[in-house]
């Protein structure tokens, strides 16, 4: 597959459950993040109805757009498409790359979650145009997490991901200290949840982030 065009470093995703339970506003936290200089927001928002979270998503994007960043939405194909967002990332037990391709047939990114290297080499034959490992440390934001992948876990797969033309982003427990050992282990974005919102305050803690990965 023809290669796709760079990620920005920071893969910042907006957890609405995570962000609600530390009392934030999810539109503040994106145009914050975006005034921040995030270039790349996913919405994760498996806790809200497809009305809720259209007209969310619906916001976010418009928001990408006006900053030229941009959207991907977690899971629901259908919101992806409704709202406009850049692509849509996917889980083991989701929708198809495949389908959601078909689904999106123009949409620049599809994301597919991988957590072995099984997983990744079955990843490289499909539609995906990156695949996210992890988690590469321990990570609370997620129920039933997968068992950690490691430093070692993205060294081992960078290659072979890279060699197929695809992007590899690595996603779970990263922090402002660890995230430049996950680019220099290989991976090409660093998905950050948790540790873009300690400390309280938001724009300051996104800048560190873009500043210590640019």
């Amino acid at each position: 597959m023809p290669n796709p065009p760079r990620l920005p470093r920071l893969y910042a995703i907006l957890d609405i459950d995570h962000v609600g339970s530390l009392g934030l506003d999810p539109h503040d936290v994106v145009r914050i993040w975006l005034d921040a200089g995030v270039r790349l927001v996913q919405l994760r928002a498996k806790s809200l109805g497809l009305g809720p979270g259209l007209e969310l998503a619906d916001a976010m994007a418009q928001a990408c757009r006006e900053a030229e960043a941009i959207f991907i939405v977690n899971d629901r194909v259908d919101v992806a498409r409704l709202s406009g967002a850049a692509g849509v990332h996917v889980g083991q037990d989701d929708l198809s790359p495949e389908d959601a391709r078909r689904l999106l047939p123009d949409a620049p990114w599809i994301g597919l979650s991988t957590h072995t290297d099984e997983q990744v080499t079955n990843g490289l034959t499909g539609a995906a145009t990156y695949l996210a490992t992890g988690p590469v440390f321990p990570t609370g934001t997620k129920t039933g997490a997968s068992p950690v992948v490691g430093l070692e876990g993205v060294r081992r797969v960078a290659p072979l991901v890279r060699g197929s033309g695809r992007l590899l982003v690595a996603i779970g427990g990263i922090t402002l200290a660890t995230a430049p050992q996950v680019v220099d282990a290989g991976a090409d974005s660093v998905a950050v949840i948790a540790d873009l919102l300690r400390g309280g305050d938001v724009g300051g803690r996104a800048r560190k982030f873009v500043q210590a990965l640019a």
